[in-house]
């Protein structure tokens, strides 16, 4: 498969990055320039991206709409099973094929000339191509094996469909590794079902979501319900974990001990624990042990585009699909085990009310990312200071550390050769 040619760091503006890892220059949030190099060295370069459950499309001829960064993309069951993803762009014009969110079809036809797709991707139609009455059509070397989609590599995992654009990016238990792949395996123990997806828009640059998903220190002081109901803090159990060749994927776990000292939250000083807030249904915060070991959470980041989701009884995939620089989509993708009792089913879909776009908890990350981005307006030659627990880049024990965060930039760093 031919890449197309990378835009090269030289036509970006100059941008010092302090020595120190523990700071983040403002301007990799904000700069145009830099977008467009992740768009291709990321998104559209050696890496593996989140684009289904295979639960999604459980049946021959099954597709859904998704996307690699920008880029809109098909992912498809075909007659015999398997599954494939390409370009949503036609060969023709540019135009997409797939305009729907998912359905089922055996062909995929472009609305404005109407060529006509497999579901691999492979060109089996296209109207007048002989021409009409011996006037016009295609020229005698037309071959509609050279104008398919454009084709991804395709990977699968316990139910999860991934996909790639380069030809050089590794097999994919090689670029997420043993350490992430064991956690993995901890949410997908069998067959799942899926259960429907929630979308929330949000304006802010989409590495500041995946620098949240790294970062245990805001998650008991943005959240009053991880706080005051004992879903997450700081004082619980846990543990942060990097993974990956380059140490751009990480897992954040909690649990709950018997002797957690919540005294600093009784203070009065953390404004997030609030012993005078209840709730009118406590079963939203029921719990059914069933995975091991026992977490309240499981916040897995896989970079460049999938957090892997346990909190309580609730699972989810979510996608980040960025907008533009200052925009992305979140996707959730809440799915449940296909022996599910009738009760914890109900029970993860009540609990699929702790995130999304009104969620309990997770409504207040979009928003804080927001904040963050309309703060660091007119400050490119400032930078964020991510110090809590020193400068170290490893796995760390502690949920008050953001070695998880400086990880990630130090390999992101090395992938765009800033």
């Amino acid at each position: 498969m031919n890449q197309p040619s990378m835009p090269s760091i030289a036509d970006l503006p100059s941008h010092p990055w302090p020595d120190d890892v523990a700071q983040v220059p403002y301007w990799v949030y904000s700069d145009p320039a830099v977008y467009a190099l992740e768009q291709e060295r990321i998104f559209r370069g050696p890496t593996w991206s989140f684009v289904a459950l295979e639960a999604e499309i459980p049946k021959p001829f099954d597709w859904k709409a998704t996307f690699i960064g920008e880029t809109p993309v098909v992912v498809t069951r075909d007659g015999e099973g398997e599954i494939h993803a390409w370009v949503n762009r036609c060969a023709h014009r540019g135009a997409l094929v797939c305009r729907e969110l998912r359905g089922n079809s055996q062909t995929h036809t472009c609305v404005y000339h109407q060529w006509a797709y497999d579901s691999a991707g492979d060109l089996i139609g296209v109207p007048f191509r002989k021409g009409l009455g011996g006037k016009g059509g295609y020229p005698a070397d037309f071959q509609m094996a050279e104008h398919g989609a454009r084709k991804l590599h395709v990977a699968r995992y316990k139910g999860l469909v991934y996909a790639s654009f380069s030809d050089a990016t590794p097999p994919l238990e090689t670029y997420f590794g043993p350490d992430m792949l064991r956690w993995v395996d901890r949410v997908f123990t069998g067959p799942v079902e899926f259960l429907g997806t929630s979308r929330q828009y949000i304006h802010s640059n989409w590495k500041l979501y995946t620098e949240n998903t790294k970062d245990p220190y805001h998650a008991s002081l943005l959240h009053l319900f991880h706080a005051t109901f004992g879903v997450y803090r700081s004082s619980m159990g846990g543990g942060c974990t990097v993974g990956g060749e380059h140490g751009m994927h990480s897992i954040l776990r909690a649990w709950k001990i018997e002797d957690e000292d919540i005294g600093e939250y009784k203070t009065g000083k953390i404004r997030t624990y609030d012993e005078g807030v209840t709730l009118a249904d406590p079963s939203v915060l029921a719990v059914h042990p069933e995975l091991e070991p026992v977490f309240t959470n499981h916040i897995q980041s896989l970079f460049p585009s999938m957090v892997l989701q346990q909190i309580h009884n609730t699972l989810a995939v979510r996608q980040i699909v960025p907008k533009g620089v200052n925009a992305f989509e979140l996707v959730f993708h809440f799915f449940g085990y296909a022996n599910d009792t009738p009760e914890l089913r109900a029970m993860r879909i009540k609990q699929a009310n702790l995130v999304g776009p009104a969620g309990y908890i997770s409504m207040e990350d979009g928003e804080a990312t927001q904040l963050v981005q309309q703060g660091i307006v007119g400050a490119a030659g400032e930078c964020a200071y991510d110090a809590l627990g020193g400068r170290g880049t490893d796995s760390t024990d502690s949920l008050v550390d953001e070695a998880l965060i400086r990880s990630f930039w130090r390999g992101y760093r090395g992938l765009m050769e800033f």
